[in-house]
């Protein structure tokens, strides 16, 4: 069983920095593609960012000039730096990641990490 362990969340005041990590417990390598998603209360799970195995990255408008997507092969682990954060940025931010064997989709969560911005 794939397990994604994901760290670096807490509590910074708006134009702080956060930087996000998500261990994985198999090579991420032979993940297609990792992402970090975030869930705000009352709202659905949305795309951050993602990553491909080509280092190709895809950001949600929100994101994009703040955030970057990133992983180290090495330590297997996928990280997003956050600067410039907001109180909208206030979310439970979760790290994915999907592997294709032949014909079949299979899709990996970590279990989350609360991040808060607030004065």
């Amino acid at each position: 069983q794939v397990q994604l362990v994901e760290s670096g969340g807490g509590f910074v005041q708006p134009g702080g920095s956060l930087r996000l990590s998500c261990a994985s417990s198999i090579s991420i390598s032979i993940i297609e593609t990792m992402g970090w998603y975030r869930q705000a209360p009352g709202k659905q799970r949305e795309l951050v960012a993602e990553i491909s195995r080509a280092d190709e990255t895809n950001y949600s408008d929100s994101a994009k000039g703040r955030f970057t997507i990133s992983r180290d092969v090495s330590k297997n682990t996928m990280y997003l730096q956050m600067n410039s954060l907001e109180p909208d940025d206030t979310a439970v931010y979760y790290c994915k990641g999907l592997r294709k064997i032949f014909a079949t989709r299979y899709e990996y969560w970590g279990q989350g990490t609360q991040v808060t911005i607030s004065s």
